[in-house]
């Protein structure tokens, strides 16, 4: 026991403890120091607001802050310039390190277009209305033609037909052009050229005596 007890304690064994306690101690003082570093503990900046500057004044504005502007977005807002900075996240006003990434929505130059849906001539007017709002068209004035009763005949775009798979301006409104009636009215104009069927009184020839 004594025998194990001195070399426990002897100076060996102590120089080896007291040189272990110091390298750990060292690793965690630089692992300290090395994560103060890195996130920059107690340092950051102010958001700046670039929400309605276009996209070049608003990097400016970033980058003077030492933050990154990133486009991850598009969006298409008609009253709105092309390249405007619509939302921005994080949020102005918030505390941020330097070095952060600020990701923007930007409004985008040309308008979106979506595909006509096959509707003319297979679906009624309520079904069609709801499709195409369910697809974000807007539904612009009806026109009423001779056909089938409140059926879609077929589509119009700014005073044009449109066809299935064709694409549109989203902001556009689209026309249906709807069926009021069982038949066509034309079909009544044969009375204007046919011959006259009412029955006419006819009047005597003069000179002539029927023969009995």
């Amino acid at each position: 026991m004594k025998g194990i007890l001195k070399k426990l304690f002897s100076p060996v064994v102590r120089w080896n403890l007291a040189a272990m306690v110091l390298v750990s101690i060292a690793l965690f003082a630089g692992l300290w120091i090395w994560m103060t570093r890195y996130t920059m503990h107690g340092e950051g900046v102010d958001v700046p607001d670039v929400k309605g500057m276009m996209l070049g004044d608003a990097e400016y504005a970033l980058e003077k802050l030492e933050l990154v502007a990133v486009v991850v977005d598009s969006a298409y807002v008609r009253e709105q310039p092309a390249g405007i900075v619509l939302e921005q996240t994080p949020a102005p006003a918030g505390r941020v390190k330097s070095g952060r990434e600020i990701y923007l929505t930007i409004n985008q130059k040309q308008t979106p277009t979506n595909i006509i849906p096959d509707i003319a001539g297979n679906c009624s007017r309520r079904e069609a209305e709801a499709r195409l709002r369910a697809l974000g068209f807007k539904i612009g004035p009806m026109e009423f033609v001779p056909g089938d009763p409140d059926w879609v005949i077929a589509l119009k775009v700014n005073g044009r037909e449109v066809y299935s798979g064709e694409r549109v301006p989203c902001d556009a409104a689209v026309v249906l052009v709807v069926g009021n009636s069982g038949s066509d009215p034309a079909d009544d104009d044969w009375t204007m050229d046919s011959p006259q069927t009412d029955d006419v009184e006819e009047e005597p020839v003069e000179g002539y005596e029927e023969e009995l």
